[in-house]
């Protein structure tokens, strides 16, 4: 039996979700319906008929939610890796062991990280209250 690559297995996922998604859109092509018209080529913005001009202006607090909800999406993002390796770092056996003592050697202890991240939700939690403070979620 030939040896199988590590890659195999992702090349076999790959191949089988492109085979669901062309199965799902010939399908749709085949089976969904087919109407035309003024009405279903006409311009449809979230349930709202256009009007007016496109340069409208919004209410810049709009705009400072959407900075917001991005800032704590990556907030999201910085913790996984956070999340990975804290219960490394405790490890008593085996490979994990040599590898948090090797952090450990190093300066990376359990404590400096349990620091890092503090000093991360405090900046966070400082620009949090600096938002509340000027108002950015009342909607009046």
């Amino acid at each position: 039996m030939p040896e199988v690559s590590d890659y195999s297995f992702v090349v076999i996922l790959i191949l089988a979700v492109m085979g669901i998604t062309a199965v799902i859109l010939l399908l749709t092509y085949l089976i969904g319906p087919k109407r035309t018209g003024a009405i279903k080529h006409s311009v449809y913005e979230s349930g709202v008929d256009p009007t007016g001009d496109a340069r409208r202006r919004f209410n810049v607090r709009f705009y400072l939610v959407a900075v917001l909800f991005l800032i704590f999406d990556v907030e999201i993002i910085f913790l996984y890796p956070w999340a990975v390796l804290f219960p490394r770092l405790k490890a008593t056996e085996g490979a994990d062991q040599q590898w948090a003592s090797d952090l450990a050697a190093n300066g990376f202890t359990p404590a400096f990280f349990i620091v890092g991240i503090g000093i991360f939700f405090a900046l966070l939690t400082i620009g949090f209250i600096y938002e509340w403070r000027k108002g950015v979620f009342r909607w009046d």
